[in-house]
């Protein structure tokens, strides 16, 4: 069963998860979500990528419960195996990944948002990680990147205690970085992805790789000492010259190169 859409327009990739009724997750559809991204990730035209939900209520409703019913712990363990394969290829993707975050986020709903760069809510959203009240607990990232993004603290909150938070807590918290009205999450997550298609395709791809030291816990001399490293390799290639000299000249850049596509951004 496809339970997911995809397409772009070379530049801008869309990632729409259509499972109905609530767009849950089966170890086939993530097996297919991890797939995607990496075909996304191998295509240096596409610069970024737009993850929505099908239909106005969910981005998604997390993991699909049916698949653990049984208690098979080999069940368990091949579900949990293709959350973190998938959601890592994602948090790892060389473009620029932008949840449209149309509904409810739950559970590894939530968990494929936390993976994306930036998430933009629909003022209806509703997040969260509530494992622990079906005698699970997340197995997609949650509990290492949900902390990374808001703290100890309500990391705590929401996967210790199940509390659910509405879109103007997440944006207060820094767990989404912007709210738009109903219906608008995927037109403001594709004009962000129209910003990153102005900009230096290597700049972006060794920005991107940069930031995401301080997330590993790469100490902060070794994280400054690759900085100034990856801004002289900038140098090796034509788009620094173009970007600089397109601002003297008061023009768009006419970007020569795209980023090398990698397997990862570590």
């Amino acid at each position: 069963m496809i339970e997911l859409d995809y397409a772009h327009d070379g530049a801008v990739a869309v990632i729409t998860l259509t499972r109905p009724p609530a767009n849950a997750f089966t170890p086939d559809g993530l097996l297919q979500l991890q797939r995607t991204v990496e075909q996304l990730n191998d295509d240096a035209r596409v610069r970024a990528l737009v993850i929505t939900g099908d239909g106005p209520k969910f981005f998604s409703a997390g993991a699909d419960l049916n698949t653990f019913a049984d208690g098979d712990r080999e069940v368990a363990r091949t579900a949990a195996a293709r959350f973190g394969a998938a959601f890592e290829t994602l948090q790892n993707a060389r473009p620029v990944v932008i949840a449209a975050l149309n509904g409810f986020a739950m559970g590894g709903g939530l968990e494929c948002a936390l993976a994306c760069d930036i998430r933009i809510a629909e003022q209806h959203a509703v997040l969260a990680l509530p494992e622990t009240a079906v005698g699970l607990l997340p197995c997609g990232c949650g509990t290492q990147t949900l902390p990374w993004l808001v703290g100890e603290g309500w990391a705590k909150r929401m996967i210790l205690t199940g509390e659910r938070i509405d879109a103007e807590t997440a944006l207060r918290i820094g767990l989404v970085e912007e709210v738009v009205e109903r219906g608008a999450a995927r037109e403001a997550a594709l004009k962000t992805a129209q910003r990153v298609t102005g900009l230096s395709p290597q700049a972006v791809s060794f920005s991107k790789e940069l930031i995401h030291q301080a997330r590993d816990g790469v100490p902060r001399s070794a994280a400054l000492a690759l900085e100034r490293e990856r801004f002289v390799d900038l140098f090796d290639g034509a788009d620094q010259r173009e970007g600089v000299n397109a601002f003297l000249e008061k023009r768009a850049p006419r970007w020569q190169t795209s980023a090398a596509p990698r397997g990862t951004q570590r």
